[in-house]
């Protein structure tokens, strides 16, 4: 069994799951990109692929994470994942995903390219279900992370298969949002991703920061508690530098010493 998840915290407690339940015996494969947030047109060509890898790279730009920019290859790891099942016909797949965009566009990225083995795909889509926290209270996950290793036994019950249909609606629909380009994507619900301005995380940024200068890393550890949709760090950095340079904000330190040698303040507090 190939288990399939969309970041390395979800790996983490589900390879602790399998440790505890013989029957989810496989090993965890994880696709790295955060496909909810960049640019998305001809993704499956080269130069689609690179403009991606491009953007990217500026976004990481002077963050804590520049050098896993070279550790990300999900090409490459969906190469390796295709040779195997073409190499074992008994394989089988199972794709897990919590309520979010990262996820879900990390499942349309990944089914896409499996319709040949149509019957040999799982998945486990944990939408709208409740589980129960580390102190016994019931609760609704929106990632898989935040779901107890045990709780991912019961959860295994819920594996199904990608239908026919599925595999010819969802590619379509996945086309489209990449047609579309839009450098945010949003989950309104089920699996309907839409695409946002880029600027849609930007109120939830601006009301962190005012007329103190204020260390980033502080700004956005607020942006992140207090956001009620989540993106990635990295992508509201890139949104501050972003809106420093059309003076929304005004930025102090030297970026070369990282995110710690940073402040951010409101561009009113400088006039």
């Amino acid at each position: 069994m190939i288990h399939i998840v969309f970041e390395e915290a979800n790996k983490t407690v589900l390879e602790q799951a399998i440790a505890m339940e013989a029957t989810l015996a496989g090993t965890v494969i994880c696709i790295k990109d955060d496909y909810a947030v960049g640019p998305l047109g001809a993704i499956y060509e080269t130069e689609g692929y690179q403009a991606r890898k491009d953007w990217w790279k500026r976004a990481l730009e002077h963050s804590p994470y520049i050098q896993q920019l070279d550790l990300v290859d999900d090409k490459l790891t969906v190469h390796q994942l295709i040779k195997q099942l073409e190499e074992d016909g008994a394989s089988e797949v199972w794709i897990w995903m919590g309520q979010n965009a990262h996820d879900v566009c990390g499942y349309y990225w990944l089914m896409s390219q499996l319709k040949d083995f149509a019957g040999r795909i799982q998945v486990l889509y944990l939408n709208n279900l409740p589980f129960f926290n580390e102190k016994g209270n019931i609760f609704y996950p929106t990632y898989l992370h935040e779901i107890q290793p045990k709780e991912f036994i019961k959860a295994k019950k819920l594996a199904r298969p990608i239908t026919l249909s599925e595999f010819e609606v969802d590619p379509d629909e996945w086309k489209k949002i990449c047609n579309e380009n839009n450098l945010v994507r949003y989950l309104e619900g089920g699996k309907k991703i839409v695409g946002k301005d880029v600027d849609f995380y930007d109120k939830y940024i601006l009301s962190q920061i005012n007329a103190e200068p204020q260390k980033i890393t502080k700004v956005i550890s607020n942006t992140l508690n207090k956001m009620p949709v989540k993106t990635g760090d990295v992508f509201l950095v890139w949104r501050i530098k972003e809106l420093a340079a059309i003076n929304r904000l005004v930025i102090q330190g030297d970026w070369e010493k990282g995110w710690k040698d940073i402040h951010v303040q409101s561009q009113t507090a400088t006039n």
